[in-house]
């Protein structure tokens, strides 16, 4: 079988030269690009590093806040119970604080005056 020989044309030509031109040029701005990522890639790293510091101390913190919290709750309840029993008696079963009187010393400094304590 007999080929016809491909005669490049003037065009065609063109064609190729603008087709390698694009390419060389492609090629050239990803090596560009990449050379300057790959600089700035221990950026990368230490910023991941630095997030998951943050996260685990976050975390952390949230752990101590909340151990604190439930602290809080449970002395509150404590105190509300406290109050509540205290305020649920009756006021005329609670005990009156009584005058208490000052005796006098050796040295006769007592005054004779009364004050009253819970």
């Amino acid at each position: 079988m007999w080929k016809p020989m491909q005669v490049e044309t003037p065009a065609t030509q063109t064609a190729q030269t603008d087709a390698m031109a694009r390419y060389t040029d492609a090629l050239n701005q990803f090596r560009k690009a990449a050379t300057a990522f790959l600089q700035h890639v221990d950026l990368l790293a230490q910023a991941r590093n630095a997030y998951e510091q943050a996260m685990t101390t976050s975390a952390e913190l949230r752990n101590v806040l909340n151990a604190g919290d439930e602290t809080l709750r449970g002395l509150m309840t404590q105190l509300e119970q406290s109050v509540d029993n205290d305020l649920s008696k009756p006021t005329f079963a609670r005990k009156k604080p009584e005058p208490v009187r000052v005796e006098p010393t050796m040295s006769g400094e007592g005054t004779g005056t009364e004050s009253a304590f819970p």
